[in-house]
């Protein structure tokens, strides 16, 4: 027991530092200036939108706020049932920057969201395109400041991540462990490093050169990923453009979740894709999560140095999750409930893969999806 706490323990700090010391790479597009001179490039922000009714006008009201001479908005109405066109319309006849494309039907081979982002592009006019999602609400110079970023950096590609608005200590605590999921899967850090096959992308920020996006054929080599953010950026990469990641927090906002069914069921769209709808992987995923909580079961039983040893580990455990807590402007006290959301994060996965599986696909905004379908789309 000795010798597994104390390997456990080793793996445990490896990881740690470098989710921590990596996390601190990544630029924060609030530290970053504004555009200040010269002829900005035109970009064109894209929605995909379908039953938004209940947030739509503060999200498109803040994309229309932006600090940014040259900026246009082009929202797709995807087959709504609700008042999302009507909301839009209105909107639109305030404001001339705002374009609203309608779909009516949905063409056969395509997923409604990555077709409706595709169709926004083709739309649209910009030099760079802004893909981001109906309820992400932007502070006034986020654009000005993430596309000085891109021209002086010379990035054909950058993807900010959000901060996520979710209710009570739970839900927000499983946003800390979604992200430590996140980076310790993804590496964000390390997607501007041409060498490295880590890639990034953010649905609710995707800021790409319209050159590079139409170089790789746009949205329809992954017409069919419900990952497209992630899809998107390795798309990117694997032709050769550059990219980086920043941290939005502050900037870039979205109430991800509003009750603990609704991430239940709003993970069953995406979460087996993020595995290439692999039962092996989906199933090794989930033991590597438990084995985190192997100390907190171990400690009472057992003694001596390893006792000593599954207590630091459940130490190095506990400073992680405080530390993205504050960093994702949550609460350090959600770190005692780390052993219950990585329990939640396990469950989600594995009950995602079952229903995936049981229904035979995923249904999405009122569409089914075949499995066989989707995983036809390798990418």
């Amino acid at each position: 027991m000795t010798w597994f706490a104390g390997i456990l323990l080793g793996i445990s700090v490896l990881v740690a530092l470098e989710v921590l010391v990596g996390n601190r790479q990544v630029a924060r597009l609030e530290a970053l200036p504004p555009w200040s001179a010269g002829r900005p490039p035109r970009v064109s922000v894209v929605v995909a939108a379908r039953d938004e009714e209940r947030g739509i006008e503060p999200a498109v009201r803040s994309m229309l706020a932006q600090r940014y001479p040259d900026l246009e908005l082009v929202v797709v109405d995807d087959r709504s049932t609700d008042r999302t066109g009507a909301i839009l319309d209105r909107l639109a006849a305030e404001d001339p920057r705002l374009a609203v494309v309608q779909v009516a039907e949905l063409p056969a081979g395509w997923l409604g969201k990555n077709h409706a982002l595709h169709l926004g592009a083709e739309r649209a006019s910009g030099e760079w395109l802004l893909f981001t999602d109906a309820d992400i609400h932007l502070a006034p110079e986020v654009v000005s400041r993430a596309v000085r970023r891109a021209e002086e950096g010379r990035f054909d590609h950058l993807a900010a991540a959000p901060t996520l608005i979710l209710p009570g200590l739970l839900l927000k605590a499983f946003g800390v462990q979604f992200l430590f999921s996140f980076l310790s899967f993804a590496k964000p850090w390390k997607a501007s490093d041409p060498g490295s096959r880590f890639f990034v992308g953010v649905g609710a920020f995707n800021l790409v050169r319209r050159s590079a996006y139409v170089a790789v054929g746009g949205h329809a080599p992954i017409r069919l990923r419900p990952d497209d953010d992630m899809k998107l950026g390795k798309i990117l990469k694997r032709g050769g453009f550059r990219a980086e990641a920043l941290d939005g927090g502050g900037m870039i906002s979205v109430e991800w979740y509003h009750s603990l069914g609704e991430m239940v069921r709003g993970f069953e769209k995406n979460m087996f894709s993020g595995v290439e709808y692999s039962m092996a992987f989906s199933v090794a995923g989930g033991l590597a999560q438990l084995l985190v909580l192997s100390p907190l079961v171990l400690l009472p039983v057992a003694t001596g140095l390893a006792q000593w040893l599954f207590g630091l580990q459940v130490l190095v455990a506990l400073a992680m999750f405080a530390i993205l807590a504050r960093g994702m402007r949550v609460t350090p006290v959600v770190a005692l409930l780390y052993p219950v959301v990585v329990v939640l994060f396990v469950a989600i996965l594995w009950r995602t893969m079952f229903v995936n599986l049981r229904d035979g696909g995923i249904r999405w905004r009122g569409t089914f999806y075949s499995l066989r379908e989707l995983k036809a789309n390798r990418v």
